[in-house]
């Protein structure tokens, strides 16, 4: 096991520099990631309306094809390869053939799978949407919330050993379907504190496991549940994310605040706000997923935390504007960086 890292050091610039932060856009293909967390397998019907059902006072889609792409956990994967990184994942599917399919696009992403534990007695995540004119019509859930059963806990955490070595940084992506449970965090923070490999955290449930990790990303519902604050202002955002800091540890606060972009909570201090351009938006679908990606990335390549804001709010941005769990890559980024950086700056430091 390599000797612990030193503690991470922010070095905030008086001004964001647009150079400073295409270059650490080029940093990303440096960065190796670890992501740990729930995948789900997004699926996709398009097709048109054209007339509604005799039967019922529904509209009648026509499918014209069907997709499928990795969600939840695999949906970080995904933002963190297109965005140029590294990256391992450690996992859970069941013994279907929705399972079968996570296993096949982890292939198609040039992932290792083997990370990807067999909990037989639960069926793999799937979320299907049916899209017509541009629109979510339906979704329809097949899923299970149950803890994993302890063999397949251990076997994860075998996986977690072999990949932590290589690892400049974990994320870990709750979508509170079962895998990351008290028991399994509990266990993996101490292997991640150990190798003193810092953590990126998007959360779900109650933060107590997740103590020692270094940077937390929920948004502003999430703030609230966890922190037992009601958000009505800038005063009660402040005490909710100090709540949350002093049950982390000290760890940075990073809420997403949706079309007002983000507000940064990396001391006792008040939060330092980085709002994100205006756009037009089809479908915010991942975009939670993109900017732990993009937050995480930036700050491994050697960013401060508002730099790594202003990334993860034009990252955002991108995959807002295209529909279903879309990604976002160093081009995209770089082209939506002017308006980022120009929103950021409005907004002060």
């Amino acid at each position: 096991m390599p000797p612990p890292r030193p503690p991470e050091r922010s070095h905030p610039l008086a001004r964001l520099e647009l150079s400073r932060l295409s270059k650490l856009v080029d940093g990303f293909r440096e960065v190796r990631l670890l992501v740990v967390g729930d995948v789900v397998l997004d699926e996709y019907l398009w097709g048109e309306v054209e007339r509604v059902s005799p039967e019922a006072p529904v509209p009648v889609v026509h499918v014209q094809r069907e997709s499928a792409v990795l969600g939840g956990a695999g949906n970080v994967v995904r933002n963190a390869i297109a965005l140029g990184a590294h990256c391992e994942f450690c996992t859970a599917v069941g013994d279907d053939r929705a399972g079968e399919r996570v296993l096949a696009l982890l292939g198609e992403l040039g992932v290792d799978a083997s990370g990807t534990v067999r909990a037989l007695d639960r069926p793999t995540t799937r979320k299907t949407r049916v899209i017509a004119r541009s629109q979510q019509m339906l979704r329809f859930d097949r899923e299970s919330a149950e803890p994993m059963p302890p063999r397949a806990v251990r076997e994860l955490l075998r996986a977690v050993d072999e990949r932590l070595p290589r690892a400049d940084g974990v994320v870990l992506e709750d979508y509170g379907k079962g895998l990351l449970s008290p028991r399994l965090l509990r266990a993996a923070m101490r292997r991640f504190e150990a190798a003193g490999v810092p953590v990126s955290v998007d959360p779900k449930a109650d933060l107590a496991a997740y103590r020692g990790a270094s940077l937390v990303k929920p948004n502003l519902r999430e703030a609230e549940a966890l922190s037992g604050v009601r958000i009505r202002g800038p005063a009660d955002l402040e005490r909710a994310a100090q709540r949350l800091r002093r049950r982390l540890g000290g760890a940075a606060v990073v809420v997403t605040r949706g079309a007002d972009g983000m507000t940064l909570f990396a001391d006792d201090g008040p939060g330092v706000e980085v709002p994100t351009p205006r756009r037009e938006v089809f479908d915010v679908q991942g975009a939670g997923d993109t900017a732990i990606a993009a937050l995480t990335l930036a700050l491994r390549a050697g960013g401060s935390l508002r730099e790594a804001a202003v990334l993860a709010n034009a990252a955002a941005g991108v995959v807002v504007g295209k529909i279903g769990t879309a990604t976002a890559s160093p081009s995209e980024l770089r082209a939506h960086l002017p308006e980022a950086l120009a929103a950021a700056e409005g907004g002060g430091a």
